[in-house]
This record gives structure tokens, C-alpha cells and sequence, in this order.
């Protein structure tokens, strides 16, 4: 089992949360836009290759997913409709996120509710969004390797690193109190 990458700082231990991490520059939100069309053109298939590597890596996260908990196999997960329809949900939320860079409260909202909806509807442990924010990386690094050098990876690692704080920040507003470690 391979390690995450970090991304976002600590987790949430006994109610804290991470600081929050400094805005992108404009810069940065042009890498990152720049980068995440190539990513983006091929969103299905990469979401995909995202998923399996979480579940193969970390197949507790898999208990939150009655449809495919039970598959082991990679190639059963790849033909899996319904986890290609959750890839293209997270892939698209990335995309919505990404392209109102400029836009710091409509990110905020758009993670608010994704947060929102995995605290209390699905009660996922939030520690499985910074463990799923480093798969992506090591994906997309892997995929695309002619795009993501070593400052894009850390441009990436920045904006993740926010994705996490906000998700969280949404756990942390609806008063999740259930916290473990036990899952990695």
C-alpha cells in the first residue's frame, strides 16, 4: 500500500483543523488551468484510474460504496458503471472548482457542499478526502508527466491542500464529531 501524498496538512484530531493555506496567485490559478485541460479532455478515463487506485490502495474507502464495496478486482472496478459515474462526479467538481478559480466563494459553496453531503448523508471520514487529493496527484503526475513537473506538483499540492481545508471546514460546520484513524 502506497503512502498519500500530503496535502493539506494534519488531519482533524480532537475538533482542529488545519490552517488554512495561502490563495493562489494568479500564476498559479494559470498552471493549474493550463494543466487541468489536459487532465480534463480525458476526465472519464482519469477519474476512473483515480478511483481504482484509491480503492486497490485503501480498500476500507470502499465501505461507503455499496455498489462496488465487494470488487476487488481492478478490471471489475474499471467495467464498473457506477463507479465511472462517481469518477465523472468527482471530476467534474475538480472541473467546477478549477474553473471559478477566480471565484473564491463559489469554490467555497461548491465544497461546502460536497462536504456537507459526505458528512451527513454518506458519513465518509474526512480523512479519505486528503488521502484521495494525493491519489489524484500521483495519477495525474503519472499520466502526465510532460505536464506535471515538479513546481506544478507543487502549485497542485496547494490547491488540493484548499480543497481539503473546505471540505473539512463543512465537516466541521455540521459538528462531525467521529474521528478514526483506524482506516489506513
Amino acid at each position: 500500500m502506497e503512502s498519500p501524498r500530503d496535502v493539506g496538512g494534519e488531519t482533524m484530531e480532537h475538533g482542529e483543523r488545519p490552517e488554512r493555506a495561502e490563495p493562489l496567485t494568479d500564476a498559479e490559478r494559470e498552471i493549474i488551468q493550463n494543466t487541468w485541460v489536459h487532465v480534463y479532455e480525458n476526465c472519464e478515463d482519469v477519474g476512473v484510474s483515480v478511483l481504482i487506485r484509491f480503492f486497490v490502495n485503501f480498500p476500507s474507502a470502499k465501505q461507503y460504496f455499496s455498489q462496488f464495496q465487494d470488487m476487488d478486482d481492478p478490471e471489475e472496478m474499471e467495467r464498473s458503471v457506477q463507479l465511472r459515474h462517481h469518477a465523472r462526479r468527482v471530476m467534474s467538481a475538480i472541473n467546477t472548482v478549477v474553473e471559478n478559480l477566480h471565484d473564491p466563494e463559489k469554490v467555497s459553496s461548491v465544497l461546502a457542499l460536497v462536504g456537507k453531503a459526505h458528512a451527513v448523508k454518506h458519513k465518509v471520514e474526512p480523512m479519505y478526502f486528503k488521502i484521495l487529493c494525493g491519489v489524484m496527484l500521483e495519477v495525474f503526475s503519472e499520466d502526465f508527466p510532460e505536464f506535471f513537473t515538479a513546481e506544478v506538483q507543487m502549485v497542485w499540492t496547494k490547491l488540493l491542500g484548499a480543497v481539503y481545508w473546505h471540505v473539512t471546514g463543512a465537516y466541521t460546520e455540521v459538528g462531525w464529531v467521529q474521528l478514526s484513524s483506524s482506516a489506513v
